[in-house]
């Protein structure tokens, strides 16, 4: 008998060596010719050189002649610790050449479901990064177990957990169906690439037995349906490559948990800069649009918007920015769909991107043109009033500083969402700016019905009325009443939002922790 432990440790060697072999050469090399990586290929590619530091490499089902180990076939699941720009994450994901990526399950999961590598996010309070390629339990599992189990005996209490502590991001890499599915759901931000992406409740083999629909991956859940249609993902890229820096920019905006604040950076961009263009954006027609987009531009630092869900709800802008090298939310609205007005998507992305804001200490800045929510029959039936008033519901209960900066119109139920009542409250507008419970083109029809239908020329007299209400609307005449704090030249709105950004440090560095849970859904 050897004296020391070599034996063991070419034992271990080869362990390891299956591990790293994957679903072996052939799974691998068709993989590949998908157009995919694999899951250590996709943790390289994401982390910091060298920082990945992998647990459960072992797990799997070992081959055995004996006594002899054979060979080994390695758990889907690959995960463990490792660094985004210098900052711990935990790390983890299937890989489809082993068995599909199908779940596996031993003495203690690793992931893909609670499992270690949430349990390594909660208890270190570091970010948590999946990157899911695969579709979740089988009826097989009946065979193994001789009975079914009861949904949720591994279920996501983890995970929603983890969304109240520290960023959770997921990145859908491949086919993702059943518990996969919901686990990208349950993320602050999502991100699925374009052709070889797919995420659905249950996929074309379900869909066909249950419904007896024929319908391929692509039209079930692709990029077109999940992203741009459906807003269940957020954001869509063309390649992997282009998935993992989005995934490292999001999380460069986030801090690595709630009780810490959002990463300060250096700032190069003049905090004065008053740029010129501003002064001529809002068009003096108010039936015109603008571009909202630009208008961010010329307000936040220079590179440094990070847009989420651009192809969802558009009537809506949601992004990441900086001013004066500290992390803010914006919520604008955008004249160029609907006019700005609210619809049940914009109402839903408005829901998700405020809680997130809330829940990680980000101020938000509401840059407001809304003539209210959508009308119609169309929009009552999607619900509209409902998904509008959960927006304003959530608005109202954020506590993180906010900032209202009316453009042009600011109306209605969808106008209280933008203001800020847990803090200073504090409103500015630029000259452009109107506001009231509605329009006064739809309101004075309304409220001088009687008046309209006797006069000789009621289009005429609709139009003196509209004139005389809209004098009195001036913000103006508010500014002089206090109703708002501030009107602004265009051109100041950067630096007199920094100025107040950078004061408002303090409170966000006391107020550092968990929030309350958000009540009951109305």
């Amino acid at each position: 008998m050897s004296d020391d432990w070599s034996a063991e440790v070419e034992e271990l060697r080869l362990r390891r060596r299956d591990a790293m072999a994957l679903g072996g050469a052939e799974a691998v090399a068709k993989h590949h010719e998908r157009g995919r990586l694999t899951i250590r290929e996709r943790v390289t590619r994401l982390v910091d050189t060298d920082s990945f530091k992998e647990v459960g490499t072992l797990t799997g089902q070992g081959r055995y002649d004996g006594a002899t180990l054979k060979g080994v076939t390695p758990a889907p699941y690959v995960m463990g610790l490792a660094s985004i720009d210098g900052r711990p994450v935990a790390v983890g994901g299937e890989d489809f050449t082993i068995r599909g990526g199908s779940s596996w399950s031993g003495d203690r999961k690793k992931g893909g479901q609670g499992g270690f590598i949430e349990d390594l996010a909660a208890s270190y309070r570091i970010p948590l990064v999946n990157l899911i390629d695969g579709s979740g339990g089988s009826v097989t599992s009946i065979n193994k177990r001789g009975h079914s189990i009861f949904p949720g005996v591994h279920g996501f209490e983890r995970s929603v957990e983890l969304l109240g502590k520290v960023p959770v991001v997921s990145a859908v890499l491949g086919t993702a169906a059943g518990g996969p599915a919901g686990r990208a759901i349950l993320s602050h931000w999502s991100v699925m690439v374009d052709g070889t992406s797919h995420v659905f409740a249950a996929g074309p083999p379900v869909v066909e037995r249950s419904l007896g629909q024929k319908i391929g991956k692509e039209d079930l859940g692709g990029t077109q349906i999940a992203v741009d249609l459906a807003g269940t993902i957020d954001n869509r890229v063309d390649s992997e490559e282009a998935c993992f820096a989005e995934l490292r920019r999001f999380l460069s905006y986030m801090p690595s948990n709630v009780w810490e604040a959002p990463p300060e950076v250096a700032c190069t961009d003049p905090v004065d800069r008053c740029d010129e263009e501003l002064l001529s954006t809002v068009p003096k027609d108010r039936r015109k649009p603008y571009n909202m987009r630009k208008l961010i531009g010329h307000i936040v630092d220079n590179g440094s918007v990070f847009e989420i869900q651009p192809t969802y709800g558009k009537a809506l802008i949601t992004c990441l920015a900086r001013m004066n090298g500290k992390v803010v939310g914006i919520v604008a609205n955008n004249p160029m769909v609907y006019g700005g007005a609210m619809d049940v998507k914009a109402a839903r992305k408005q829901i998700h991107f405020v809680e997130m804001c809330d829940c990680f200490h980000i101020p938000l800045i509401f840059l407001v043109d809304v003539p209210g929510f959508m009308v119609g029959r169309d929009a009552e039936a999607a619900a509209t009033l409902r998904d509008g008033m959960r927006a304003v519901y959530v608005g109202l209960q954020a506590t993180v500083p906010t900032y209202t900066v009316v453009i042009r119109k600011c109306y209605g139920m969808a106008g209280m969402g933008t203001t800020e009542k847990n803090g200073l409250e504090f409103k500015i507008a630029w000259p452009s700016a109107e506001w009231g419970s509605l329009p006064i083109e739809g309101g004075v029809a309304a409220a001088f019905r009687r008046e309209l239908a006797n006069a000789p020329d009621a289009k005429a007299r609709e139009r003196e009325i509209e004139a005389e209400l809209r004098a009195m609307a001036s913000p103006f005449r508010t500014a002089e009443a206090f109703g708002v704090e501030e009107i602004v030249d265009p051109r100041e709105t950067r630096p007199y939002l920094c100025r107040f950004i950078d004061a408002a440090q303090a409170r966000i560095r006391t107020s550092l922790g968990p929030k309350a849970k958000y009540g009951v859904r109305p």
